[in-house]
């Protein structure tokens, strides 16, 4: 069994926020967190992509954009050659492209989506603010495929690929157990007992595995108390990607070459495990 993966993202990692690794295996039917690593650069992010030979990853960022959106800019229609189009643009000049898009738009209808934000109940992955996916593809896309990972469902399959990387979205997780309910926030004033006592009953789900993901994990007594006082919600967001790897490496040991993602999926826009 590859090594597991589940991974909270920044587009722009600092002191103040890191990108957070959460590793972990399976053993049996339970899914084990061997331990938690942050992230200060994304040089340090490829560089611990590297540093395991083997893995499947759970990834909180989208991998593509909506198809409707490319094809009004006239780029690639094939998703590495997008990427790689999208890479070479700097910041200031998507965001005007995207916002100039939205601009023409009615109200309402400002975005294009892709289709699997209605089921997984994500942003948009255009959007440049609150959240900034936009730039978190453009950041951490090129760096996984840097990291020389395999991208099922976007890329011609390959059999022989040992670093598997798949989209994951921690909030579709979070919202089967806790609802609307909030469970973090980065602004300390927000950081509440009752977002407390919400993400203590959602490591309580996830360690009893009642979710629809069958995904039964298992913590330390420090590693639980660890992700319960992470206010920021990171680390936590972390272990429900490295959950939702978990369900994909088990879907593929039973035969799934995509990981449990819908054979149906446009490989141009990608698709959210699960969703």
């Amino acid at each position: 069994m590859a090594l597991l993966l589940g991974c909270d993202f920044s587009s722009s990692p600092g002191p103040r926020k890191h990108i957070v690794l959460a590793w972990g295996h399976s053993d049996g039917a339970r899914l084990v967190l061997d331990n938690l690593e942050r992230l200060q650069s994304l040089d340090a992010f490829t560089a611990a992509l590297w540093a395991h030979p083997a893995w499947v990853g759970g990834f909180d960022l989208p991998f593509g954009l909506p198809r409707e959106l490319i094809v009004h800019l006239g780029w690639p229609t094939r998703w590495e050659d997008c990427i790689t189009h999208y890479a070479a643009l700097p910041r200031p000049q998507i965001r005007d492209l995207f916002a100039a898009f939205c601009d023409s738009r009615p109200v309402g209808g400002k975005f294009a989506h892709r289709a699997t934000d209605g089921p997984a109940g994500s942003s948009p992955s255009m959007k440049w603010v609150n959240p900034p996916v936009a730039y978190m593809l453009h950041a951490g896309v090129p760096a996984i495929l840097a990291a020389g990972a395999y991208f099922p469902g976007l890329q011609t399959p390959d059999k022989q690929a040992a670093r598997i990387a798949l989209e994951a979205y921690p909030g579709m997780l979070a919202r089967e157990v806790l609802g609307a309910q909030s469970y973090k926030s980065d602004d300390k004033a927000k950081q509440t007992p009752e977002r407390l006592i919400a993400r203590k009953d959602l490591i309580n789900a996830l360690e009893l595995g009642q979710t629809r993901w069958g995904v039964r994990l298992k913590l330390s007594h420090a590693q639980r108390d660890a992700l319960a006082q992470d206010a920021s919600g990171d680390a936590l967001d972390a272990v429900l990607c490295l959950v939702q790897a978990a369900w994909a490496q088990a879907a593929h040991a039973q035969g799934d070459s995509l990981y449990g993602l819908p054979a149906e999926m446009d490989a141009l826009e990608g698709w959210i495990l699960g969703a």
